[in-house]
């Protein structure tokens, strides 16, 4: 029996990008356009997963106001582990891009911070969240919070509902993780129209990632 050794190359990884921001920055729209150019998985937390729009829906229904803000904690560090399994470690490994709304540093900023859980103690949780797969590069949206925070409309899900001082400690936090990290994360001015500020993606995306 003679075997047959396969001679064509591995597929190189795909990149992970992740869109951080606070609410109303735009974020969701300008990952969709992102992921939709370079012909990226698109998908976003908490979600991605069946199971992860179960948690989703548990977590931001604004009925839930007895939700304990380590439970919070937990719960979108556990959607997060069924994302990473099931959709975001698959599509890179077989070579495709994977674009996020939300990543870890959205639990850091939130519940680490926002709910004053500690950033060490949630940046521990979603080390074994997301068995150490980490976005290639984060794009922070950066708004201002009042500002993104009159985009939402009425209609607010529980997070949202916290308040505009919950939103100024998320941007500030963002502020402080990108500039602990400039090569991991790029800050891009949110204001300007839809395509202003895409434009401003796409130079970023060409510089840092060739994409």
């Amino acid at each position: 029996m003679t075997n047959h050794t396969s001679t064509e190359p591995p597929a190189s990884r795909g990149t992970l990008i992740v869109f951080e921001g606070g609410d109303g920055s735009g974020k969701s729209t300008q990952a969709e356009r992102l992921a939709a150019r370079i012909d990226a998985v698109f998908t976003r937390e908490p979600g991605g997963t069946r199971i992860g729009d179960l948690i989703r829906s548990l977590v931001l229904d604004p009925d839930h106001v007895e939700l304990a803000d380590r439970t919070e904690a937990l719960l979108m560090a556990a959607a997060r582990a069924q994302h990473v399994d099931e959709l975001i470690e698959p599509t890179l490994r077989a070579g495709r891009h994977v674009v996020s709304d939300r990543y870890v540093a959205s639990s850091l900023a939130y519940q680490g911070v926002g709910r004053g859980l500690g950033v060490d103690v949630v940046a521990d949780l979603n080390r074994f969240a997301t068995a150490g797969v980490t976005p290639d590069l984060t794009v922070f949206l950066d708004a201002d919070p009042m500002a993104a925070r009159g985009r939402l409309g009425s209609d607010l899900d529980r997070i949202e509902n916290a308040g505009a001082a919950l939103g100024e400690q998320v941007v500030d936090t963002y502020r402080m993780l990108a500039a602990a990290d400039p090569v991991g994360w790029v800050v891009v001015d949110a204001n300007g129209s839809i395509d202003e500020v895409g434009e401003r993606i796409d130079a970023v995306l060409s510089d840092r990632l060739g994409l």
